[in-house]
């Protein structure tokens, strides 16, 4: 996983009236939970444009008071009129311990029945994933290279080392379907005919 590095502070009270006051500082109270202790915080609101607006999930260490906590990104709660944030959760990884995340799908390669006029559609932009800190990818690489019209992958498709998918296997990934007009028996037909070409003809041998 890709990793980024935070610096927090320790918040000194907990209540809506400290928080009012951190947010009016842009600062953002946070909270780190899944290990020994809950850890209240806060960070800047500065800190979050780096790990909420993309598509990426990163591993995201958060040094407080000189301690490192390796964490994910669990929830975020905003402003409901605006895009201000309000409270962030982290989840604090442990060692020995399965991660679970939600991570972006990448398409390579072409697809064959794109270049026919078919349209690509990929469906899942991000799929669960279940496995060792170590083990996991940045990302879920999946190839388009063999796709044709009316072909697709699905999560049971994909394959990873050590990795576990948490979506249903019979969701559909990515999937080309048929182009407006051209139908898929128009297409077979379209494909034998280039395969006929330069076949000889009856009583005829190629040189």
């Amino acid at each position: 996983m890709k990793k980024v590095s935070l610096s927090g502070s320790l918040r000194g009270n907990v209540g809506k009236k400290d928080a009012k006051a951190l947010r009016n500082q842009g600062l953002v109270p946070c909270v780190i939970y899944g290990g020994q202790d809950q850890v209240h915080f806060n960070l800047s609101d500065a800190d979050f444009r780096t790990i909420l607006f993309t598509p990426e999930t990163f591993l995201i260490e958060i040094t407080i008071d000189g301690k490192v906590f390796k964490t994910i990104l669990k929830d975020v709660q905003y402003h409901p009129v605006g895009d201000q944030v309000l409270h962030a959760d982290f989840y604090e990884i442990t060692a020995n311990k399965p991660v679970t995340v939600a991570l972006p799908v990448k398409l390579t390669g072409t697809s064959p029945g794109v270049i026919q006029g078919g349209r690509l559609k990929l469906k899942i932009r991000k799929l669960k994933l279940k496995a060792m800190l170590e083990d996991m990818p940045e990302e879920v690489v999946v190839s388009i290279a063999k796709l044709k019209i009316g072909q697709s992958v699905k999560v049971k498709d994909i394959k990873l080392p050590k990795v576990t998918i948490l979506d249903p296997a019979g969701s559909v990934v990515v999937d080309v379907k048929t182009a407006r007009g051209l139908t898929a028996a128009e297409l077979e037909e379209e494909e034998a005919a280039e395969g006929a070409e330069g076949a000889p003809a009856e009583g005829e041998t190629k040189e």
